[in-house]
C-alpha cells in the first residue's frame, strides 16, 4: 500500500520546479535592439574628378640658331634669364658681311651706271628713227640694250638686299619672349657653316602646358554614362585642372583642358590630353612631372557617403542600410572617386535610404536596429577641454 505522503512530497516538487524555472526565465534579460548611425541618401550632382599624372611642357619652344656662316664673338644675354622678342642674344663677325653688302653696292652702282647709258643710247636711237638716220635693227639693239640693263639693276639691287639682310643676321635676335637657355656654342666658333648652329633654346613658361593620358577602358566607361544621361561630360575649353606640388599642396592657379587627341596611342592603350596652367611667378618649369586633379564632368544624381559606411567582400562594395520595418538590409553598391573621407556612390543606393555609417559592427543584415542620425566625430584639436580643477 502506497504511503500517501509520498505524492505529496512530489507535487511539493515539481511545484518548486515550476517556481525556479519562472523565477529563471524572469532573471534572463532580453538583449536591447542595437543603436547605428545613419545619414539619409540624397542624390545630388557630383564632379567628376580624376588623379592623374602629367608632364609638364613650355608653351612655346623656339630654337635659336646661326643663319649666316662667321665666327661668334659674343653672347649678349645671361643663361636661364628672361628675354624679350628681338632682344639681340649673340652676335657674329660682320666684317666679312659688311664686305659683302659693300661689294654688293658696287655692283648696284655699276649696273646703274650702264642702264643710264643704255638709256641714252636707246632714246638717240628713237629719235634719230623717223628721219631714217638708224637702221631699224640699230634701233632694236639699243632697246635691248635698255632692257637688260635695267634688268642687271634689279639684280644689283637683290643682290644689295641679300647682303644687307645676311649683316643683319650677324645680330642673333630672340624670336620669341620666354627663358633663354644655356649657351650651346662658344665664342671663336665657327657658326652657319653649312647647317644652321644652333646657339640656345627660347622657351616660353607662361602659360605652361601639362599633357596627361586617359586609358580607353576608363573614356569608353565615361562615354557610355554619357550616352545614359548619368554623366554629362566637359569639353576642352570647360574642364578644370589642378596641379598638386610636391609638398601635397594645390597650385594656385587653375588650369583648362585645352586639347584632346581623336586617336588612341596603340603603345598605351591611352588617349592624350593637354591642359593650358597660367604660370605667372615662373615656380613651374617644364619637365616636371606633376599630380592632376582634373575635373572631367559632372555625376548626376549620385550620393556622397562617408568611406566608414563603405564595406567590401569578395562579390564587391556594399553599404547596410534600415529598411522602413526596422531591420538591416545589405544592398550593394558601385563606389568611386574617394575624396577628403567620402565615395561617390553611381548606383545601388535609392533616394531617402538610411545608410549606417556608425554601429556597422553591432547588426547583421535582417537583424533589427535602431536609426539615430549620424554625426562625425569632431577632430582632436576642436574636443572641449576636461573642466581645470578649482583653485
Amino acid at each position: 500500500m502506497t504511503s500517501p505522503v509520498r505524492p505529496l512530497v512530489l507535487v511539493l516538487a515539481n511545484a518548486l520546479l515550476v517556481v525556479l524555472a519562472a523565477c529563471s526565465q524572469q532573471e534572463q534579460p532580453q538583449m536591447p535592439t542595437p543603436e547605428v548611425g545613419v545619414i539619409k541618401a540624397t542624390p545630388q550632382s557630383v564632379p567628376l574628378q580624376r588623379d592623374l599624372v602629367g608632364r609638364l611642357s613650355a608653351y612655346r619652344s623656339s630654337d635659336v640658331r646661326a643663319r649666316v656662316p662667321g665666327v661668334l664673338v659674343k653672347r649678349v644675354y645671361q643663361e636661364g634669364s628672361d628675354v624679350k622678342e628681338g632682344q639681340v642674344l649673340f652676335q657674329i663677325d660682320p666684317a666679312p658681311l659688311q664686305a659683302s653688302l659693300s661689294a654688293a653696292q658696287a655692283n648696284l652702282a655699276s649696273a646703274q651706271a650702264t642702264y643710264a647709258n643704255a638709256k641714252i643710247a636707246a632714246d638717240r636711237a628713237r629719235q634719230l628713227a623717223p628721219q631714217n638716220f638708224v637702221s631699224k635693227s640699230d634701233v632694236d639693239n639699243a632697246e635691248a640694250a635698255e632692257r637688260s640693263a635695267a634688268a642687271a639693276v634689279q639684280q644689283a639691287q637683290a643682290n644689295v638686299s641679300t647682303a644687307r639682310i645676311n649683316l643683319g643676321y650677324a645680330n642673333v635676335v630672340a624670336p620669341i619672349s620666354g627663358r633663354a637657355g644655356k649657351q650651346q656654342v662658344t665664342e671663336g666658333a665657327l657658326v652657319g657653316q653649312g647647317d644652321a648652329t644652333l646657339l640656345t633654346t627660347v622657351d616660353q613658361i607662361d602659360p605652361l602646358y601639362v599633357n596627361f593620358s586617359l586609358g580607353i577602358n576608363e573614356l569608353e566607361a565615361l562615354q557610355t554614362a554619357q550616352r545614359d544621361g548619368s554623366l554629362q561630360l566637359t569639353g576642352a575649353g570647360e574642364a578644370k585642372v589642378q596641379v598638386l606640388l610636391s609638398n601635397g599642396s594645390v597650385y594656385g592657379e587653375e588650369g583648362l583642358l585645352d586639347f584632346s587627341d581623336t586617336v588612341v596611342d596603340p603603345a598605351t592603350g591611352a588617349v592624350s590630353l593637354r591642359a593650358r596652367i597660367p604660370n605667372p611667378q615662373k615656380t613651374l618649369l617644364p619637365g616636371m612631372f606633376v599630380t592632376l586633379k582634373a575635373t572631367l564632368g559632372e555625376r548626376k544624381n549620385a550620393y556622397v557617403i562617408p568611406q566608414d559606411a563603405v564595406l567590401r567582400d569578395a562579390s564587391g562594395a556594399y553599404v547596410l542600410v534600415v529598411g522602413a520595418d526596422g531591420k538591416v538590409a545589405r544592398k550593394q553598391v558601385t563606389a568611386e572617386n574617394p575624396r577628403e573621407g567620402q565615395w561617390v556612390i553611381t548606383s545601388g543606393l535609392a533616394a531617402n535610404d538610411q545608410v549606417i555609417v556608425s554601429g556597422v559592427q553591432k547588426v547583421q543584415p535582417g537583424a533589427p536596429a535602431t536609426a539615430t542620425p549620424w554625426k562625425p566625430a569632431e577632430p582632436a584639436d576642436q574636443q572641449p577641454a576636461a573642466d581645470a580643477p578649482q583653485q
